[in-house]
């Protein structure tokens, strides 16, 4: 059976010309199959209808799930991230690049000793502060971005938050994307999230492909779709590779059962 000849961005990457885009905390959603893809080849599996515009993945063990459901304010919470203890959302324009900073950690072993999140925006240039309630933030140094550890008004419940917000100029903000983390969220997971949010490298997007041009720089590129492509499944490879290992790894290790005594040994036995 033959598809039919229509366009979609499920063709890409050889469907468009790309260009390096920076930063990439500005560059607008890219292709959320950098983040499922790399979740389904360390086991995870899709249990989503069909019929209806959303992605539901599940971890081989149930503790953990993804939900992608587009909606039509790019702002609110289009990935859905739980586990039987915490969850965590991402806005639509989040960059998926950032987000699978924190789902990939998902499919590695915890640490031992859960990592501090701070000291890796700080060494980014982030500036950090921290008030008498134990409230905790760092500001990049763009003036727009920041990232946030906070208690309620009302009670010391903690919270995280990172976020891209643009001033109008009438005293209120435009939120180019938004990301919560439930305070129960590992440490580990939100250090990878840190980690991916500061990468200075850039990420491949489409000529304007992005939420507001003027905030990013773009170049023309040499790797375009096959090399994309061929890094997308490298990406992959590995991925798989690092799941069967972890997977082997906690198997249950069996013993084999002892061997019969040989003739010699018997008599030697009866002897005795």
């Amino acid at each position: 059976m033959t598809r039919p000849s229509t366009f979609s961005k499920a063709d890409d990457p050889w469907s468009r010309i790309w260009f390096d885009t920076s930063p990439r905390h500005l560059a607008g959603p890219g292709d959320p199959r950098h983040v499922t893809q790399a979740l389904r080849a360390g086991g995870w599996k899709n249990y989503a209808d069909p019929d209806y515009p959303h992605i539901v993945l599940a971890s081989p063990d149930f503790r953990h799930t993804l939900v992608l459901e587009p909606a039509a304010d790019t702002y609110s919470a289009w990935w859905r991230i739980s586990s039987q203890r915490w969850h965590a959302s991402f806005g639509g324009n989040t960059p998926a690049e950032i987000i699978a900073g924190f789902t990939d950690a998902l499919l590695l072993p915890a640490p031992v000793a859960e990592p501090d999140v701070w000291p890796t925006l700080q060494a980014a240039g982030w500036t950090y502060e921290r008030d008498e309630r134990g409230n905790e933030s760092a500001r990049h140094p763009d003036g727009i971005t920041t990232m946030e550890r906070r208690a309620t008004l009302t009670s010391d419940y903690f919270s995280w938050s990172a976020e891209v917000a643009l001033p109008t100029g009438l005293g209120g903000h435009q939120r180019l994307w938004h990301a919560y983390f439930d305070d129960r969220t590992p440490r580990h997971l939100l250090a990878a999230f840190a980690t991916a949010l500061t990468d200075p490298a850039p990420v491949p997007r489409g000529h304007y492909d992005v939420p507001l041009s003027h905030l990013v720089t773009q170049v023309e590129r040499g790797a375009q779709g096959e090399q994309l492509a061929a890094a997308h499944d490298a990406r992959l490879k590995a991925i798989r590779a690092a799941a069967r290992k972890a997977r082997r790894s906690s198997a249950p290790t069996t013993h084999p059962a002892p061997a019969p005594p040989t003739e010699t040994a018997a008599a030697a036995a009866r002897g005795r």
